[in-house]
């Protein structure tokens, strides 16, 4: 396996950092990564961890959802019936937070948001470097999604540009970014959804937190460190919006993740209930956050 090591932040660019947390990849290889964070802006990140070149093998997985729609067991069941309301969901705010025309959907997974969109009538686009879950998500849209690099895209191409819980997965944090910025047209609108570091959830289940995922989880953001991240890239965050559901999907994989000492369901709608009225207290610290940013 070949690591590499962040020495600057990826947001600050300073280079100090303290080691916050050790966990333990629990859903493939059971190997251990250090989480580190910034001294000077807070950002958490893996550090050391694989490389884009090596990293496919943490993703090698059939319980992997977001890769394969076929994915069984109790838990992606439920993220299945769950997904059915989400799309809905989604499709509403970005009819509410953008005008209709073309989107852009980066690490579109197997396509399921891109053809709830394009049936409710946006031109649709996708990128997904997963060949199982890419060519799922061109069958189910009916078109090709692509794997090339982002340059293959016109500049101000798309009205509207998501990631849903991508971001974390990107290496080159910052030139993806930057690349992303550009597709976007002047007023466009950028839709990022990423797991909240300050939630109540991450604070009570520490390393057996499953939203840290690591080494897929490259990056930990927090409302903080998004709003730092996005204004370098000349992005303001005009809106914060819950994805309270993430709560009990997160309590639910990591108390599983807690082996003998996980509760059951009881314990999981505890705990995502628990989490998501400390974020209606706490300035919206939810499982999960929505992040609606334009250029500034």
């Amino acid at each position: 396996m070949v690591y590499e090591r962040l020495d600057k932040c990826p947001v600050c660019g300073k280079t100090e950092f303290r080691n916050k947390l050790v966990v333990e990849d629990k859903s493939v290889s059971g190997e251990s990564f250090a989480i580190q964070q910034c001294e000077a802006c807070t950002f958490q990140f893996t550090n050391p961890r694989p490389d884009a070149a090596h990293i496919g093998r943490y993703y090698e997985s059939d319980e992997y959802v977001s890769h394969n729609s076929g994915a069984g067991g109790i838990i992606n069941q439920a993220y299945k019936v769950a997904r059915v309301f989400t799309m809905r969901r989604k499709v509403g705010l970005l009819n509410k937070l953008a005008t209709k025309g073309k989107l852009f959907d980066y690490g579109c997974g197997t396509g399921h948001f891109l053809a709830a969109a394009q049936a409710d009538g946006w031109q649709v686009a996708g990128w997904e470097p997963n060949a199982r879950a890419r060519e799922e998500a061109s069958r189910r849209v009916g078109q090709p999604i692509g794997v090339a690099g982002l340059i293959d895209f016109q500049a101000g191409s798309f009205d509207a540009i998501t990631l849903w819980h991508v971001l974390e997965h990107v290496h080159e944090l910052n030139d993806t970014l930057q690349q992303l910025m550009r597709l976007l047209k002047p007023g466009g609108t950028l839709i990022i959804a990423v797991p909240n570091v300050e939630s109540l959830d991450a604070q009570h289940y520490r390393q057996d937190w499953a939203a840290y995922d690591v080494p897929r989880h490259l990056y930990h953001f927090s409302p903080k460190t998004m709003r730092q991240l996005l204004k370098k890239h000349k992005m303001q965050v005009t809106e914060v919006l819950p994805m309270p559901l993430d709560a009990y999907y997160v309590s639910m994989l990591s108390e599983k993740h807690r082996a003998e000492r996980g509760g059951g369901m009881l314990t999981v709608l505890k705990a995502g209930y628990q989490s998501n009225q400390y974020a209606a207290r706490h300035e919206g610290q939810y499982s999960s956050l929505i992040y609606v940013a334009r250029q500034r």
